[in-house]
């Protein structure tokens, strides 16, 4: 890769999990990612990327296709069969039409093939992150029975009556949203929600949530909206409660 670009830095900081079997090159797509703003994850084959990008819900993916055992085409596939929704950015050392083909119909949103420069894979990621922020924006109301997200506008009701919640609060609750009914644990809520320059602990998080539900009026002994998974996390509930 070409890493004579210098692009300004941008602090939106979107999560990208990069699944790449070639250290070397894992070491330079992560560097080039975090000097950019993003929150780089990384992943050494195609079994632990399948494991993290479930377990994490990154903002993007990127993925190699040319690994051992379980090659890129296999983990895009098994990724949109299981639900996943966000972007997949697949690099191809392949120049193949065919291959190219195979890798969009496999799932991914978009390919790059090897090798290319760091100024073409940044913009082909923010074009990426763009376009699933538009498709985001336009499915950004989730309903939890009595209770209306409303993720564009960020606000919340309860019936008619909006609910007031602190920016930490809505921040989980957006969490949850996002990927309603997928457990959410204590430490993806302070890496996302608190982030890095502060260390509360996960103490913190199960007192942020004993108050979310007191606000969404969810019954603290038999929580019908945020459910416990104990020793994992939590999860919002979306079918209507009756």
């Amino acid at each position: 890769m070409n890493n004579t670009f210098t692009a300004p830095k941008i602090t939106h900081g979107a999560r990208i999990l990069i699944i790449e079997d070639e250290m070397p090159m894992r070491t330079v797509l992560g560097d080039a990612l975090t000097r950019q703003g993003y929150r780089v994850l990384v992943a050494a084959d195609g079994s632990q990327g399948l494991e993290m990008s479930l377990a994490e819900q990154p903002d993007l993916v990127v993925l190699d296709v040319m690994m051992p055992k379980l090659d890129g085409f296999e983990v895009c596939r098994e990724l949109r069969r299981m639900k996943f929704k966000k972007p997949i950015l697949l690099l191809t050392a392949k120049s193949e039409i065919q291959d190219r083909v195979k890798g969009l119909d496999s799932g991914g949103d978009d390919y790059l093939p090897k090798p290319f420069s760091r100024e073409e894979l940044l913009a082909r990621i923010r074009a990426l992150l763009r376009r699933g922020e538009r498709e985001h924006q336009a499915q950004a109301v989730v309903l939890c029975g009595p209770v209306r997200i409303d993720l564009g506008a960020s606000k919340v009701f309860r019936g008619n009556d909006e609910v007031m919640l602190t920016a930490k609060e809505f921040g989980m609750l957006r969490l949850m949203a996002e990927i309603p009914g997928q457990i959410i644990s204590r430490d993806q809520f302070l890496d996302i929600v608190w982030g890095y320059s502060v260390f509360p602990s996960t103490r913190t998080v199960d007192k942020h949530i004993v108050t979310l539900r007191t606000k969404l009026g969810d019954d603290a002994e038999q929580p019908r909206l945020i459910k416990t998974v104990h020793g994992r996390g939590y999860l919002l509930e979306v079918s209507p409660v009756v």
